[in-house]
């Protein structure tokens, strides 16, 4: 545990002076007692000593120790809703995704899982569609409304290519409608040999941040095989890092690869994980490897978990304050019912 004002803990030595203190006062009243004729007359004006006689002041003491700890301002890791207001989901509609290794196959698997992932995420949370292949399109713009988002995954028409860089800007670029993320001026306006890096002249200028660093917004990536086209995947990535967005990565499917077939051609796809291990690294995110239609369940019920709540550090001296208040309720409740004053 962190303390925002650690100096105040010496302020913790004034309870051991307190208990001194009450030791002192009971042996004095002791000590007061002997004096009389009989022991009898003392009990019955001061009651029968019994270990109940101790229980307020304990109480008591608790209290102010409580909120001495909460003077010194403590920070605790703890569990929190979060606050993400939107997610993205880019999801990969080439036509690898008609591969039947995950049944019924990839791209069937995929929809069924994202919209029982959409089922589990808190109503408040928006959620935006990116489909990409050899291009990307937005199918639907964030959104509250989990019908919409279940009809646009339902519409998903296959497509050649594999453009997993144009998915993270699109979906950058929906995040950030007045950024001036063109995708267009990205994929096809630069000369040979200038970097990604540099801002395109439509661009707004910005102020990189930490990766990771931007709350209210994350990205799911879901794909089968490696980038073919567009944009450069790890320079997309770099694109979100810089704008602290966490892109969270799914790989679908076999690592080795398999060969599939559709209108008289064959194509070997194979899962590019180093990149996708790579993309969440970069941006703070997690990479997930689904197999089978069950890991990709389980991989958005993982997902949805992590997206509706979030560990943070975080001040805790109202909850101590609380208990100290409720230590005082109970030690004053306590001295009332058996003695019938607070003391």
């Amino acid at each position: 545990m962190n303390f925002h004002w650690p100096a105040m803990l010496w302020l913790l030595l004034l309870p051991p002076l307190l208990v001194l203190l009450y030791l002192w006062l009971l042996r004095r009243r002791n000590k007061v007692a002997l004096r009389y004729a009989s022991l009898g007359l003392v009990r019955q004006a001061m009651g029968v000593a019994s270990w109940r006689r101790h229980v307020p002041p304990v109480l008591f003491l608790l209290a102010i120790t409580a909120l001495l700890l909460a003077a010194a301002r403590p920070l605790a890791v703890i569990t929190l809703p979060t606050q993400q207001e939107t997610i993205m989901l880019a999801m990969d509609v080439s036509g690898s995704m008609r591969a039947a290794d995950v049944q019924p196959n990839r791209l069937v698997a995929s929809q069924n899982a994202a919209k029982a992932f959409l089922t589990e995420l808190p109503r408040n949370v928006k959620v935006g569609i990116v489909a990409f292949a050899g291009s990307a399109q937005v199918a639907q713009i964030p959104t509250h409304n989990r019908e919409d988002l279940a009809s646009a995954i339902d519409r998903f028409q296959l497509q050649r290519g594999t453009a997993i860089g144009n998915g993270i800007v699109l979906s950058l670029a929906t995040l950030f409608p007045d950024a001036g993320i063109d995708i267009g001026n990205l994929t096809y306006g630069r000369q040979r040999g200038v970097s990604i890096d540099q801002p395109a002249p439509t661009a707004k200028e910005f102020t990189p941040v930490a990766p990771g660093s931007y709350g209210p917004a994350a990205i799911i990536l879901l794909t089968d095989g490696q980038r073919t086209t567009g944009i450069d995947s790890l320079d997309a990535a770099k694109m979100a890092a810089d704008r602290g967005v966490r892109v969270y990565t799914v790989g679908v499917g076999t690592v080795n690869g398999e060969t599939i077939g559709f209108e008289g051609w064959s194509m070997h796809v194979r899962l590019d994980e180093e990149t996708l291990k790579a993309i969440a690294h970069r941006t703070q995110g997690e990479y997930f490897h689904a197999a089978t239609a069950e890991d990709l369940k389980k991989v958005y019920e993982t997902l949805s978990s992590r997206l509706s709540v979030e560990k943070k550090e975080t001040e805790v001296s109202a909850l101590l304050a609380l208990l100290a208040a409720l230590f005082m309720l109970i030690g004053a409740g306590l001295s009332m019912f058996w003695y019938h004053r607070v003391a």
